[in-house]
């Protein structure tokens, strides 16, 4: 394919891109613009581009109480986020010790996440996000653990068997939702684990597990079965040849499923409604908790609420977009 040489063709191409990523990104700036301002400027008959910015309505979600203390840790957690932003733009740089400095500011993210309530009172929807980093993280983690055994083994394996595992799965993927929901919430009465976060994270596993294994499975088909040998003829045995050599080679595809995963997981609404009633996760509680109230007056509430809830995932991706690029185009030259 070659590229295009005309102006004029060139100008309508990158006006189209330009309309496209305005039309993308012009209402999560309209949702930040209205969780900045008060309910009569967000209510506003005509918009208000200029106004003065308060941030009261998320101080109203996310905390109980403030003092002096509340706000000097606030500012201290402020700093210490944006240091560990810097450093992670920066591992890029150090390609050999990069996913170990990304790991251990995942680490210390989870760490600040799960001890602030020691420091500061926090609010209901503070437990709600608390629940959807442990339903998400939980999903990933055994998901994905899973998938790279099964996709491993089935795009190695070539029998008839992997066949039918594979369609077996593809059928398990096109049930409805309430196909796997309402078994699960029987075995979530009978087992005493409904309204827990161990029963979301089951069923979001199986019902992620397809897609994981279909994904993982066209990555590792694509590296070539000699490389694999060549480790188990210098002495690794099979599944040290899997860890240690075909893991690095398919840690892009391994990453970009994972965010599939993560963004499923996170932002699942209908199972989560049904197998809790109060420990809940985001999806569901920026619909409920904020139910009560007057539209008029929710509007500011429910657009922090929003922002709040994407601004996680949105730093997940900016952190790993190289190996998510990496993983959405492998396969896609032959050379």
């Amino acid at each position: 394919m070659y590229p295009v040489k005309n102006p004029i063709a060139r100008f309508f191409i990158y006006l189209g891109l330009t309309f496209f990523f305005l039309y993308s990104t012009v209402p999560f700036i309209w949702t930040v613009l209205q969780s900045l301002k008060t309910n009569k400027q967000a209510n506003a008959r005509t918009p208000l581009f200029f106004f003065k910015p308060t941030f009261e309505s998320y101080r109203e979600i996310w905390l109980k109480s403030t003092d002096e203390n509340t706000t000097m840790i606030g500012i201290g957690l402020l700093v210490v986020i944006l240091v560990l932003i810097v450093i992670g733009f920066l591992a890029k740089y150090i390609p050999r010790y990069s996913n170990y400095i990304n790991g251990g500011i995942a680490g210390i993210v989870l760490l600040i996440i799960w001890t602030l309530p020691n420091f500061v009172e926090m609010a209901e929807f503070y437990d709600y996000f608390l629940n959807s980093v442990i339903v998400s993280v939980g999903t990933v983690v055994i998901s994905m653990t899973l998938a790279s055994l099964s996709g491993f083994a089935l795009g190695r394996y070539t029998g008839l068997a992997a066949v039918v595992i594979l369609l077996t799965a593809l059928a398990f993927r096109a049930l409805p939702r309430m196909g796997f929901i309402l078994p699960y919430y029987w075995m979530g009465q009978l087992t005493g684990l409904y309204d827990t976060n161990i029963l979301v994270i089951i069923t979001m596993v199986a019902l992620n597990q397809p897609f994981s294994i279909w994904m993982l499975r066209s990555f590792f088909r694509d590296i070539p079965y000699e490389i694999e040998e060549a480790a188990m003829i210098d002495g690794a045995n099979r599944f040290t040849s899997f860890l240690k050599v075909i893991i690095p080679i398919a840690w892009p595809g391994i990453i970009a499923t994972g965010l599939f995963t993560l963004l499923l997981a996170y932002h699942e609404f209908l199972l989560v409604k049904i197998l809790t009633q109060t420990n809940t996760t985001l999806s569901v509680a920026s619909a409920q908790f904020l139910g009560g109230r007057s539209v008029a007056l929710a509007v500011s509430l429910q657009s922090a609420a929003a922002v709040s809830a994407t601004l996680p995932l949105l730093v997940v991706v900016l952190i790993f977009q190289k190996h998510l690029v990496k993983g959405l185009a492998a396969g896609a030259v032959k050379g």
